[in-house]
């Protein structure tokens, strides 16, 4: 590990500042919306992380750091008008830097993983960083959820925050300089949006996501297998036993990965007859949505009874990476001490399709000079009584 690494994946913190919570009654019809920022503490090289909390005019808040571009927290009305924080998180910018498993992280420069760290484009070898077993996964080591962004609010009719960061010619194995802006919004219509750009100096390969842990109940009060899950996509990406893709697109119809119908996630979860199942222990795979298209599209609806919550995703990527929290355990503690347990959330990162650099057959993940990667991702609320 390069000295770079080492302070950054160590990056003890001289100082930090503690979340409040998220939990509060309907607010008044005249609520303003904007965007104010707080200090969040010190990383260990002296440089300072922000804290920017989006409001819209409804009530709902986004609270985003510019350490790792990371979603902080994220709150949505229930049936009742109850708003409560609908994502996982920590209470302090110390437990993000030590121990964060990508919570709500922006993902770059490659989401999801690349088979034992290599690649070859245009007849050049890369060798990146591998840090998932014997594969490269988001980004590396120190990938973008470890690095600080430049922030800058974006004036309008809405809060939104711009972020900026260059990602040098060999970062984590990378060829080119790379030049990214992710700018969120909070709308008016109790959407996040996300959009990402990127350009480079040299031909390289990206594959931007975020990757939000959400938990509809509000405070993550049960586990996710009570959601009810729609999923356009009629097919999906077999894997292998490290979860990289075999090259295969599956359909979906008459196995564990239907969501072509209203699901409940719980149901199938632990269909020990599918060894797709066994190798994600749970769902971790790629759906290939059935319009693929660089269009904006609704891919994604999520609906929690208890709370009547309802989320819709909209994208413009090909792809959806729907994972289930397998991972977590409860050694993981979270905002107010609550410990996060096995399948306590759900992510659904839009994308393009692991380990496309060496799959030819799957859409390109190449981005040259003169090219600028684009791409769209909305997350809505809205309540079901």
């Amino acid at each position: 590990m390069n000295q770079r690494s080492t302070l950054l994946s160590l990056a003890l913190l001289i100082g930090g500042i503690t979340m409040t919570s998220c939990t509060s009654n309907k607010p008044a019809d005249d609520q303003k919306s904007g965007l104010e920022k707080a200090a969040y503490g010190q990383l260990h090289d002296g440089r300072s992380a922000d804290l920017y909390t989006l409001r819209n005019s409804a009530g709902m808040t986004a609270q985003i750091t510019n350490y790792g571009g990371i979603l902080v927290g994220l709150t949505a009305p229930d049936k009742d008008g109850q708003f409560e924080d609908v994502t996982l998180g920590f209470d302090s910018l110390t437990t993000y830097v030590k121990s964060n498993p990508y919570f709500g992280a922006l993902i770059g420069r490659y989401g999801n993983r690349i088979a034992k760290g290599k690649f070859t484009l245009d007849g050049k070898p890369s060798t990146l960083v591998v840090n998932n077993t014997v594969n490269h996964l988001h980004g590396g080591t120190v990938g973008f959820d470890k690095v600080l962004w430049t922030a800058t609010p974006v004036e309008g009719d809405e809060p939104a925050l711009k972020l900026t960061y260059t990602s040098k010619d060999g970062e984590e194995g990378y060829p080119g300089n790379l030049s990214v802006t992710v700018v969120y919004t909070l709308q008016k219509d109790n959407a996040l949006k996300i959009d990402y750009e990127a350009t480079t100096d040299k031909p390289t390969v990206v594959n931007l996501t975020n990757h939000t842990y959400f938990n509809l109940t509000g405070g993550a009060k049960r586990t996710i297998l009570d959601h009810v899950l729609t999923l356009n996509a009629d097919r999906f990406l077999p894997v292998n036993e490290t979860l990289i893709p075999t090259g295969q697109l599956k359909p979906v119809s008459g196995t564990a990965f239907d969501f072509t119908k209203a699901t409940r996630i719980g149901d199938r979860i632990d269909d020990s007859t599918d060894v797709q199942i066994k190798y994600g222990m749970g769902y971790d795979h790629c759906w290939v949505l059935s319009d693929s298209s660089h269009n904006l599209k609704p891919i994604a609806t999520v609906f929690e009874p208890t709370s009547g919550r309802v989320m819709t995703v909209q994208t413009t990527e090909p792809a959806v990476q729907f994972y289930t929290g397998n991972f977590l355990d409860g050694s993981v503690t979270g905002r107010e001490g609550f410990p996060y347990k096995r399948r306590y959330a759900l992510c659904l990162e839009t994308e393009h399709y692991p380990n496309s650099p060496n799959q030819p057959a799957f859409p390109t993940t190449v981005l040259r000079p003169g090219q600028t990667y684009k791409t769209t991702t909305i997350y809505q609320f809205s309540v079901k009584k």
